[in-house]
């Protein structure tokens, strides 16, 4: 990922610019869910790039990258997270760090 690059992916820069009142509530159910979460950010945030890597999803690393960064998490607190997922999913995880990586090293 570039310096030019956007954080947040094709599919979601589309989503919010031809379907704004779906991505409007998306984000109001998605901030809401965070809300109720028992969940410290930095912890929900490591969680969520966990689930990325695990689903498979690389398209959202550099977004919650930043986001993790932001709450709190270091470059090992942030790998760690991604690679958590391998006994479970595979190999699969590792397809999102060099995304992660990238991001980490455009700070």
């Amino acid at each position: 990922m570039g310096d030019n690059s956007p954080l947040v992916s094709n599919a979601s820069q589309a989503f919010a610019q031809e379907a704004p009142d779906h991505a409007k509530a998306w984000a109001e159910m998605v901030q809401a869910i965070a809300k109720a979460s028992a969940l410290e950010p930095r912890t929900r945030d490591l969680c969520y790039l966990a689930v990325l890597a695990a689903l498979g999803l690389e398209s959202g690393i550099p977004f919650h990258v930043k986001s993790a960064v932001t709450s709190g998490a270091s470059r090992q607190e942030i790998i760690s997270a991604i690679l958590v997922g391998l006994p479970a999913a595979g190999d699969r995880v590792t397809q999102a760090l060099p995304e992660a990586i990238a991001t980490l090293g455009a700070e």
